[in-house]
């Protein structure tokens, strides 16, 4: 391996694949390739049937951009739904290959990531590795009680981009992560707004059921009045879950899943789309809020990030409403491909070893 190892990242979205090729931490080659839905529903049903069109795709790209291959030492996939795991940069291995072709936690794009990463570096000669996958658990015991027996809260969430954002603002202020107490608001089109001490995530919202509304998702809602829904013989199962998590929030009000859109209503005097967009604010901020209290008020900072962070209008009115918790700084978008190649760097640097399927938390923290 060089002394300036080259990663090849790879991180499978729902309609497209974006993959990077990085020398140390600089990109020297990306690309964002998209998948029609008629393209992806001829693979078949199960996520992983597409794993031949994507990784043909990559191929494609990769040999005609003309780069070394030989010189890659790793290649990172993104992390799909696996067991709870702690956060870390995990190598692959036939045991997790195994777990996510059962899909025991349901289907995601990003199961594929593995796959993809597993499947390139055996032919290069590389290592493979998946980093903070959305099955990232590293809660207190307090956070999984949801108030009913029968239902225990599930962690799932944005951890890739929410725990390199904290380690990156830790960075900059020159602290140890492990020393810091922060709130981070993933914000796209699902909202993961966490709460981060002692190194670790201790609570987050799960995007797919919890918490506020975002451009596609209804985020928490009256259980009651979703009980009465669900009994009312009017939608099936699939269309209830379709209404929550593809065409909720601003499309269930607005008819739009972009915020630019939204902002040109408002900005046209549209007085519904600017009462929609204030709930939206109200909400995350009110989630923030919920955050710095697991956090016993005792926050550093407070980071923004996600896609919807490049809107000024959002991200001014959020500081409004929270800057007298703690600063608040926004990064805005996020960089999946950033953030693998950076944990895998953290290993093959031995600034935090590998981890291997199984490993748990065994330390308590102390709030």
């Amino acid at each position: 391996m060089s002394l300036v190892p080259n990663v090849l990242a790879i991180d499978p979205g729902s309609s497209s694949t974006k993959f990077g090729l990085f020398r140390d931490a600089e990109p020297l080659f990306v690309r964002n390739l998209q998948h029609s839905k008629a393209e992806l529903e001829a693979c078949g049903p199960e996520v992983l049937s597409q794993l031949q069109l994507r990784l043909q795709c990559i191929e494609n790209e990769l040999e005609a951009s003309g780069l070394p291959l030989n010189r890659i030492a790793a290649v990172a996939g993104r992390g799909g739904l696996l067991r709870p795991l702690p956060g870390g940069t995990y190598h692959v291995s036939d045991e997790m290959l195994d777990e996510l072709r059962r899909a025991e936690r349901g289907q995601h794009a990003a199961n594929l990531g593995a796959f993809l990463a597993h499947y390139i570096a055996s032919r290069i000669g590389a290592a493979a590795y998946i980093v903070d996958p959305v099955s990232v658990d590293e809660w207190v015991q307090v956070a999984r009680f949801s108030g009913c027996a029968q239902l225990e809260r599930p962690c799932l969430s944005h951890a890739l981009n929410s725990k390199a954002i904290a380690r990156r603002y830790a960075s900059e202020v020159d602290q140890p992560y492990e020393d810091l107490r922060l709130v981070v608001a993933h914000l796209g089109s699902g909202n993961s707004i966490s709460a981060h001490a002692s190194g670790r995530m201790i609570d987050a919202t799960n995007s797919r059921e919890e918490g506020a509304f975002s451009t596609e998702r209804s985020g928490s809602v009256p259980a009651m009045e979703l009980v009465r829904l669900c009994f009312s013989g009017k939608y099936t199962q699939k269309q209830i879950e379709t209404m929550l998590t593809r065409e909720g929030g601003l499309i269930s009000y607005l008819g739009t899943a972009d915020l630019r859109e939204v902002e040109q209503r408002i900005g046209k005097g549209d007085q519904f789309a600017g009462l929609v967009f204030r709930a939206m604010v109200y909400q995350i901020a009110k989630e923030i809020g919920a955050m710095s209290c697991a956090l016993r008020g005792r926050v550093d900072a407070i980071l923004l990030t996600g896609g919807m962070s490049r809107s000024q209008r959002l991200t001014n009115a959020l500081k409004e409403a929270v800057q007298w918790i703690a600063p608040v700084k926004v990064y805005a978008a996020e960089d999946e491909l950033q953030a693998l190649v950076e944990g895998v760097l953290r290993v093959l640097r031995h600034d935090e070893p590998g981890r291997e399927l199984g490993e748990g938390l065994t330390e308590t923290i102390l709030l």
